[in-house]
């Protein structure tokens, strides 16, 4: 799976540490949950929402010729 988990501590904080983190990426929070992922070099990322919640994340990957 592309998408990996992030936690959040117990005050419902999230903590990133930037310098850690992909050059370019997506974090989605969702209920109460966090995942996080690095954004491909050619790609179109769609994030599709049901009554205002994330079902899914789809990635169209290219390549230039």
């Amino acid at each position: 799976m592309r998408m990996k988990p992030v936690n959040i501590d117990y005050q419902g904080l999230l903590n990133l540490d930037i310098m850690e983190l992909p050059t370019s990426c997506v974090v989605i929070i969702c209920e109460g949950k966090a995942k996080i992922s690095e954004l491909p070099a050619f790609a179109e990322t769609k994030i599709t929402t049901h009554q205002g919640k994330v079902t899914r994340v789809k990635w169209d990957e290219g390549e230039v010729f």
